[in-house]
């Protein structure tokens, strides 16, 4: 069974493959299931990985890539809990992304290749996590920072969906870059690119190493390209511009969480390097506090959850910043489960009014789209951290580190949850609560058909009960999912000299003050939005001075843009106008002026005198004879 786990990915290849070739003769239908079942297949074989998987790894060999020289790299899967788990992850909420995908696309010109591209971003997303070394994790990571780039820019007819596809593509080219000096560092120190070589002789090295901790470092600048953390989270709120699954897809399961799998994979070399640990948690902490303040003032539905992904990622590398690296990835887990929903239940949003994304312009919703009010309603408690849905217990667990770790840190994280819980439920009064404040003469607000409601009620199942896999000690669980995940971190946990929580009565009274706060928050928003029936204020309205900050998103994209974009484009086109086209096209225009100059002369020697032609003869042997005998 191990060896058919090979073929979890390339079912979606074959999907890209086909559907793409025969995009034009393939009916609608048709494509859309064929894409759907060879995920579905994925998804079976994962299960079937799942179920099957001991604590240790087991990698399957199936060529040999690359033979230069010294360095050999083989195109090898390893299958462990790790990868078990990202496997479950990637083709579950994906499958149910495309199946969500039917309804939500059907009426598109591109219907047939836009599940193309779907499926060719799960086929790179599958790789990267299946990777048995660095140089194929990278395969997969630029693989899906190429299908990220074609589904953020699928409706490329609009030049602003281009430039924000553009924008996501560049950004992350920075991060890769580093990520690519890491693994070159890697081969350097290690002498090879392979898990199976680099963590075993890991183990050898003292903690702090310098060579070490400017590897996970570099590796970081990676995952902060990928995953969206200050400075190159910009990219992320514009990936909106793509069609609402993709921002699912985007966002919940696959392409943002790569950077947290990578950390998470790393987690023998981030353990011996403590200033590496300590600069992910201030980075994740600090973003998680930053994009929740901005997420407060949006108004567009979509840029809301944008800028909370943002956030969430960042509790996420908090986690790992901390060590706890098994709450990192549950908190993956669920977050994929309450995140894909909340997308999605936007995007059924946005097709029941025919398009709109403002808040403003909502209200009223929940008897209009009563399936998609539950189910949104489900992931809101679930994402605000609300016992006893998912995000609780994987948010708790990591609040529960960062207190053990870092006070500031955890003070920070419970800030970052109030807001959270505020402007989600702020989303949800705005949008569902209230009278309807669209034109009801143009939009009739309807619920969307069940190829797009029957997903949000699987993940709202998910997003409700999905948190039981890992209830702490303290309230009477066992953690299943990091004794699951224990034989992957075991060394890193070795290496590092983890802070054990005081008592589990203690942990209990942190979840508590974090309980206490985030309903605090659900009750100031309930005030404002429904109470006293706030409605943010039209565009042009003079703003508060923070909240116009936050509106305006801090202008750090107009910082960027007069800082960075518009000195390059400067000393662009001083190179393409200066030193191109006056310097060096002045140079090959001499060059050619000069060869006709001297043609133009040396024409006047052939005259096609016979006279001539032996006289000028006689006058050169004259000349060599002469020289000769000198």
């Amino acid at each position: 069974m191990m060896q058919l786990a090979a073929l979890i990915p390339f079912f979606p290849l074959a999907g890209f493959i086909i559907i793409g070739l025969l995009n034009k003769r393939m009916p609608k239908n048709m494509a859309a299931m064929f894409a759907c079942a060879m995920l579905l297949i994925s998804f079976g074989l994962s299960v079937s990985v799942f179920m099957n998987i001991s604590g240790h790894a087991t990698e399957i060999q199936l060529f040999s890539w690359i033979n230069a020289g010294t360095f050999s790299a083989s195109f090898n899967f390893l299958l462990d809990p790790l990868s078990s788990i990202f496997l479950l992850i990637i083709t579950g909420v994906g499958f149910l992304i495309h199946i969500y995908s039917i309804g939500y696309m059907h009426d598109d010109e591109k219907h047939n290749i836009f599940f193309a591209y779907l499926n060719l971003f799960i086929f790179f997303m599958l790789v990267l996590v299946l990777g048995s070394s660095y140089l194929l994790m990278f395969v997969g990571w630029e693989g899906v920072g190429l299908s990220s780039y074609l589904l953020i820019g699928f409706w490329f007819k609009n030049n602003s969906y281009n430039n924000a596809a553009k924008k996501a593509f560049i950004m992350n080219r920075i991060g890769d870059l580093g990520f690519l000096l890491g693994i070159i560092l890697l081969f350097i120190t290690f002498g090879s690119s392979d898990y199976a070589t680099i963590f075993p002789k890991a183990q050898g090295f003292m903690t702090g190493d310098s060579m070490i901790t400017t590897i996970t470092l570099l590796l970081f600048v990676g995952a902060i390209g990928k995953s969206a953390q200050i400075p190159l989270y910009t990219w992320l709120p514009d990936a909106m511009a793509g069609p609402t699954p993709v921002s699912a897809l985007i966002h919940a399961a696959t392409m943002v969480t790569a950077g947290i799998y990578m950390v998470a994979r790393s987690g023998i070399l981030y353990a011996l390097a403590p200033v590496s640990m300590y600069v992910v948690a201030l980075i994740g902490v600090v973003t998680a506090v930053f994009a929740a303040t901005i997420a407060l003032t949006q108004n567009d539905i979509k840029k809301v959850l944008a800028y909370s992904t943002v956030s969430q990622l960042g509790y996420m590398f908090l986690g790992l910043g901390v060590g706890a690296f098994s709450a990192s990835v549950f908190h993956v887990m669920t977050h994929a489960f309450f995140k894909a929903l909340l997308f999605l239940g936007a995007g059924s949003v946005i097709h029941g009014l025919g398009g709109e994304q403002d808040i403003r312009n909502m209200g009223g919703l929940r008897k209009k789209l009563p399936i998609t009010f539950i189910t949104f309603l489900l992931a809101t408690l679930a994402i605000s951290g609300i016992p006893p849905f998912s995000g609780f217990f994987s948010k708790d667990e990591i609040l529960a580190h960062a207190f053990a770790s870092n006070k500031i840190f955890w003070v920070l994280g419970v800030i970052g949850s109030m807001m959270t819980a505020f402007y989600m439920f702020r989303l949800l009064f705005l949008t569902f609560y209230g009278t309807y404040r669209g034109d009801e003469h143009k939009v009739h607000p309807h619920e969307s058909p069940s190829s797009m409601t029957v997903p949000l009620i699987i993940l709202a199942i998910l997003s409700t009960i999905g948190g039981f896999v890992g209830v702490p000690e303290s309230l009477g669980g066992t953690s299943q999912i990091s004794k699951f995940l224990d034989p992957v971190f075991q060394p890193a946990q070795a290496k590092m000299m983890m802070i054990e929580n005081s008592s589990s009565i203690s942990e209990i009274a942190l979840m508590g003050i974090t309980v206490a706060v985030v309903l605090a928050s659900i009750l100031l928003a309930w005030y404002f939005y429904v109470s006293r029936k706030r409605v943010p204020s039209p565009e042009g309205t003079k703003l508060p001075v923070l909240t116009n900050l936050s509106y305006h998103k801090y202008y750090v994209d107009e910082i960027y843009n007069a800082l960075i974009t518009k000195p390059l484009d400067a000393i662009s086109l001083f190179l393409k106008n200066i030193v191109d086209n006056k310097l060096i096209d002045g140079i090959v225009n001499a060059t050619g002026k000069l060869t006709e100059w001297l043609s133009g002369l040396m024409r006047f020697v052939q005259t096609g005198n016979v006279d001539f032609y032996l006289l000028a003869m006689v006058i050169g042997m004259a000349c060599i004879i002469f020289f000769k005998l000198m």
